[in-house]
């Protein structure tokens, strides 16, 4: 009883707490989720009641609600004569479907009776609210309707079989009722309309201030960007003098930064490419394409033969979560590289894959027949995301303006093997460097590695002033961390890096492992006033975010001081005639003398 008292004291946040994590640790059944297409839609709604969710993988709503519809299709389906059936329709691979039911937002869930509209739930997305608008629909039945098929025209087809080949036929694409930037303009952001506009998804920002020179040059590049993307996607800027508590929210620490928010999403991903109008245009085309593309038979080599790296997802018959997972994680590339899939036996056969399993492979450096990673499902989301990014740069590139952000910023922090080179020697060297890349690749190591080659002419005072290069035939060599804005140039024995396998392995060893020491990119000078920066950053960030707690610590230290001052003047009080008395505990005054 003693037990049963003390636990029923216990503060209720803590026993929610406590049983919240005790249902962690408990295994716990996927629900089997009915998703209706074109083809079987009609067919499977003809009879009885229907409660149809339809959603895009794309939009944030509807990946809170999902936990609550699972609840929804496991406590009806759990009953032996529920009198209702639940459903989803992807609108992202069907969103002609969506659109023949007049859905105009995600998630929309419409009721149907024999193949008839109903009703359109417009409450809050609630449990208790949804069972209690369902159960005044129920009519239940005595006998339990036979579970629906895909489709009565294709009895004899496996339904697995049936599964894979319209996941591949599928194009997955922006719901087609959504139009972005009807008018093709540049859309003014402040703070009200800032939160507005994200929330409805898929906008480029430019944050500038009237002031920067580089703002003032892409100013009229931003705006044929915006006419470019006409239809396919927001673009937006915010004035950072008028917006500045906004953009220092958004983590603007430069101008112009630029950032895309994803469809549906409430992150944000930094853009840091060239900013030619080309390159712009080409990156916003990529974000608005499909995330993942079917691969048909036979047209793998072409593929691996246009890009530099590729993803390929080779789903098992009998997965059904891989492909969701890939495509909820592809918004951490930025459209590239570009996500196939495909079911084909010859395709698991060639990269020696069990067909029970489904697995993500990444191709670089156009070769088809050795995948330089191999990703592995089922795992957590945030690690397959993590895997993308990691591997999305292929194994060796030129380092040069337009690569420049994507590779020495990176958001994975890679250590980069950069070599410069001479002109006349590219043709000797480079081979070379590409062998020793590949080397790497093939002994399928830990440590994260790109291979960069530089022109050492033309960047001759960068590479001098950054990483103290002055000479350049041989090769100057180095290895580094741009993130720390540190370098290495010796290997473990104390020797330069030589354009070596061995030299350039067991210097990149130790610059991982910490054996050797390392250079700074900047003088004292600079990382003093680097360091002064990101304090004064920093206690900015705190006084913007915080401004009442400031307020706070102020008013304290102001009440403080002056009790001390107070407590001060009172220990000594001079008494007529020059003598002095002090302050007993009950106000009394006692000589000093």
């Amino acid at each position: 009883m003693r037990f049963a008292s003390i636990f029923a004291h216990l503060p209720h946040t803590l026993l929610v707490s406590s049983l919240v994590f005790a249902a962690n640790a408990l295994p716990v059944e996927s629900v089997e989720l009915l998703v209706l297409t074109p083809e079987n839609f009609k067919d499977t709604i003809a009879q009885g009641l229907w409660f149809i969710e339809h959603f895009s993988p794309y939009c944030g709503h509807c990946r809170k609600f999902a936990p609550t519809w699972e609840q929804l299709v496991d406590d009806y389906g759990s009953q032996a004569d529920p009198g209702i059936r639940l459903a989803q329709v992807n609108c992202a691979v069907h969103g002609d479907l969506c659109k023949e039911n007049n859905v105009d937002g995600y998630p929309q869930m419409n009721l149907y009776r024999d193949g008839q509209f109903v009703d359109t739930y417009k409450k809050a997305r609630d449990f208790d609210l949804l069972t209690a608008y369902l159960d005044e629909y129920i009519e239940p039945k005595e006998t339990v309707e036979p579970e629906p098929t895909l489709s009565s025209s294709t009895p004899d087809l496996p339904i697995a079989t049936l599964d894979t080949k319209e996941l591949i036929a599928a194009t997955f694409k922006l719901p087609e009722e959504k139009t972005y930037n009807p008018g093709g303009n540049v859309v003014i952001l402040n703070e009200k309309s800032f939160t507005e506009t994200i929330a409805d998804g898929h906008v480029f920002v430019k944050f500038y201030a009237p002031w920067c020179g580089h703002c003032k040059k892409l100013a009229p590049l931003w705006t044929e960007l915006a006419r470019n993307m006409r239809g396919k996607l927001t673009v937006a800027e915010v004035n950072c003098e008028e917006q500045g508590s906004l953009c220092r929210d958004q983590g603007v620490t430069g101008y112009p930064m630029l950032f895309y928010y994803p469809n549906g999403r409430a992150t944000k991903m930094e853009y840091t490419g060239g900013r030619r109008l080309e390159q712009l245009v080409a990156f916003s085309e990529r974000l608005s394409g499909p995330p993942v593309l079917p691969l048909n038979e036979g047209e793998l080599s072409q593929v691996v033969a246009e890009h530099s790296v590729v993803y390929l997802l080779l789903r098992s018959l009998t997965d059904k979560q891989s492909l969701q997972h890939v495509v909820d994680g592809s918004h951490v590339l930025f459209g590239t590289p570009p996500i196939y899939i495909s079911s084909s036996p010859d395709l698991f056969k060639q990269f020696n894959v069990d067909p029970s399993a489904s697995v993500l492979l990444a191709l670089k450096d156009h070769e088809e027949e050795f995948p330089a990673a191999t990703y592995r499902f089922p795992s957590r989301q945030k690690a397959l995301e993590t895997w993308l990014v990691r591997n999305k740069l292929p194994t060796i590139v030129e380092l040069h303006t337009d690569t420049f952000q994507e590779i020495m910023n990176a958001p994975h922090h890679p250590l980069v093997v950069l070599v410069a080179i001479t002109r006349s020697e590219v043709s000797d060297e480079v081979p070379k460097l590409t062998a020793i890349a590949n080397q790497w690749k093939h002994s399928r190591t830990d440590e994260n590695v790109v291979f960069a080659w530089m022109d050492a002419e033309k960047w001759a005072s960068w590479l001098k002033s950054m990483y103290g290069v002055k000479q350049t035939s041989p090769p100057s060599i180095v290895i580094v961390d741009h993130s720390k804005l540190v370098y290495w140039d010796s290997d473990p024995h104390g020797s330069k890096i030589a354009l070596n396998a061995h030299s350039i392995t067991t210097a990149i060893s130790g610059a991982s492992r910490g054996t050797i020491a390392y250079k700074h990119s900047e003088n004292i000078v600079e990382r003093f006033a680097r360091y002064l920066n990101n304090k004064m950053v920093t206690v900015e960030k705190f006084v913007s975010n915080r401004p009442w707690t400031v307020v706070l610590i102020i008013l304290g230290a102001v009440v403080g001081l002056y009790f001390l001052l107070r407590r001060l003047l009172q220990d000594d009080i001079p008494m007529d005639g020059g003598q002095y008395r002090r302050l007993d505990g009950k106000g009394k005054t006692s000589r000093l003398d």
